[in-house]
């Protein structure tokens, strides 16, 4: 299941296509929005686009952890971990199915 890479390059080649801005302009625009994406997960906030998914700041405890090649046992630090939680919209969009209108679009799992 090898498929291309979506690259910022390709994310503003797409804006410049389908908005009309000029490509320094969308170049700028995907950059801003990319930016602020960044910035409210570093300060631990959600970041929900509705129809697309939510990416969820979780906190992992100290755990104990093994080095699978040695056996030997490692303490693993607490740290934060980004996830992503896709919407029920796009669920159905990859797998070839429809939603329809008004149904939930997050999954509160």
């Amino acid at each position: 299941m090898t498929g291309k890479t979506v690259t910022r390059a390709d994310l503003s080649e797409a804006v410049y296509q389908q908005v009309g801005l000029s490509r320094a302009e969308s170049a700028a625009l995907v950059e801003t929005v990319l930016t602020e994406i960044c910035t409210c997960l570093a300060e631990g906030e959600t970041v929900k686009l509705s129809s697309f998914g939510s990416f969820v700041v979780r906190s992992k405890g100290r755990r104990v952890g093994r080095n699978p090649k040695t056996g030997v046992e490692v303490e693993i630090e607490p740290r934060q971990v980004m996830v992503f939680k896709p919407s029920n919209v796009l669920k159905a969009r990859i797998n070839g199915s429809h939603v329809a209108n008004g149904a939930d679009d997050t999954d509160d799992d």
